[in-house]
């Protein structure tokens, strides 16, 4: 099984939004033995994501980061979708074939054309 880790202020918030975002069926909590609660986005046909909170805020740019293909909308629309979810758009070149944009907490992701 692969998960990709998040780190994160708000554990909670950031799986809820990428849970609606991605439309992850699933969601696991547990508790480490420093009392620290993770949240885990799971779903049988893909990676789960692991959101571990952590005391400091992001910094700089992201290592790795998602690129999201919309399969039912087309990119505008997914794009506009996330937005009302709470993610904000950083750039939109009109030279490429994606939209960068960021998450709650600041992680860049871009979206691409429909696939």
């Amino acid at each position: 099984m692969l998960a990709v880790a998040v780190d994160c202020r708000e554990a909670e918030a950031l799986a809820a939004f990428w849970k609606e975002a991605l439309g992850y069926p699933e969601t696991e909590r547990w508790t480490d033995g420093h009392g620290v609660t993770y949240v885990e986005l799971k779903s049988p046909d893909v990676p789960s994501l692991l959101f571990q909170p952590v005391p400091e805020g992001k910094s700089g740019k992201n290592r790795l980061h998602l690129d999201l293909a919309p399969t039912e909308l087309e990119q505008r629309e997914e794009v506009a979708r996330l937005v009302s979810l709470g993610a904000r758009i950083i750039e939109d070149p009109e030279s490429d074939d994606w939209v960068v944009m960021a998450d709650p907490e600041e992680n860049e992701f871009c979206v691409l054309p429909r696939r």
